[in-house]
């Protein structure tokens, strides 16, 4: 199996209005416009750092537009969704510190050309934050949408919030079972992403700091989640991001890089024909210095789009046919 890029390009270029960004999302819409949403402002965790969108019409990219923002308040990580090609959602992360985020919305009827208003996911719950923290949801067989989630207080904690009516009302399932280690502050599994084998039966893969990243398996679709294990994979605790081709092969996009806060080059995307049992290399996507991270995948077909944050100062996007 491999993976043919097909179209190499950047979203924007020199003229932007942010110096920093970072954290893509991607949706496919049914006309065949993409659209792409990112956090850009002065650096991370600045006050000034807004949820900026672009779409990609034919070849051509739009100009950044602002999407959210609020003076002195940060936003982040960005989570576009769209189950049918045309309803889009666009969740966001609001807060000075990221212990204490909440999780914003917005929707579009129309595929983006209009928005609502923004509105908190979850009004009043807890701080951390709820529905998706950085990948996109999944629609299972079921119906449901399962929104992989994650929060970061004294450890870090993995699990999927899950709904019935299309968005409306969430419940948050267990915590994805980890061993802590009490000696060290901050271990633990975040940011999900989510793929449905056969009616049922729901699978993540998760960010760690133990140098691999982590899978956990449901067996009651998405509602409740079995006990974290590691996989062979190296995770350099930096993002991940996953989708299933129309054949069913997997592609994961993340940094082979077995080393804890390591080098977040290359960017490569895996293969696999068995549910992520065993993976191949499909491609590699960058592998000079510098940081290439927090990757997006949607998948058409045997297409895949991906967008990934290019040292920190461009979102670099991607288009690949898998070959099995």
């Amino acid at each position: 199996m491999k993976a043919t890029p097909t179209v190499q390009e950047f979203i924007f270029g020199d003229e932007r209005p942010f110096a920093s960004c970072h954290a893509v999302t991607l949706a496919l819409l049914a006309s065949g416009d993409l659209l792409a949403a990112w956090f850009g402002g002065s650096r991370e965790g600045a006050g000034d750092v807004g949820i900026w969108l672009s779409r990609r019409s034919g070849s051509t990219w739009s100009p950044p537009l602002n999407m959210a923002e609020r003076e002195g308040l940060p936003h982040w990580n960005p989570v576009l969704f769209s189950p049918d090609g045309r309803h889009v959602q666009l969740y966001y992360k609001v807060g000075v510190a990221i212990p204490e985020w909440r999780t914003m919305v917005r929707g579009s009827a129309d595929g983006g050309a209009t928005w609502s208003e923004p509105r908190e996911l979850v009004p009043g719950d807890r701080a951390g934050g709820r529905g998706p923290v950085k990948n996109k949801p999944i629609v299972t067989s079921e119906g449901l949408w399962l929104a992989p989630a994650s929060v970061e207080g004294r450890y870090w904690d993995a699990f999927v919030d899950v709904s019935a009516d299309e968005g409306l009302t969430w419940r948050a399932s267990n915590l994805v079972a980890f061993p802590h280690d009490e000696s060290y502050e901050g271990t633990g599994l975040i940011q999900p992403t989510l793929w449905e084998s056969s009616p049922g039966l729901v699978h993540m893969l998760m960010r760690s700091r133990t140098g691999r990243i982590w899978r956990s398996d449901s067996t009651d679709g998405g509602r409740s989640w079995g006990l974290g294990r590691p996989t062979f994979l190296p995770n350099n605790s930096s993002g991940i991001d996953l989708a299933r081709t129309e054949t069913g092969i997997l592609a994961l996009a993340y940094n082979p890089v077995g080393m804890p806060k390591g080098p977040r080059s290359p960017l490569v995307l895996g293969l696999s024909l068995d549910e992520g049992e065993s993976w191949r290399q499909g491609a590699i996507v960058e592998i000079d210095p510098g940081e290439y991270s927090y990757p997006a995948i949607v998948a058409a077909g045997e297409e895949l789009h991906l967008a990934y944050t290019w040292n920190r100062t461009r979102i670099a996007y991607r288009r690949y046919i898998v070959q099995p």
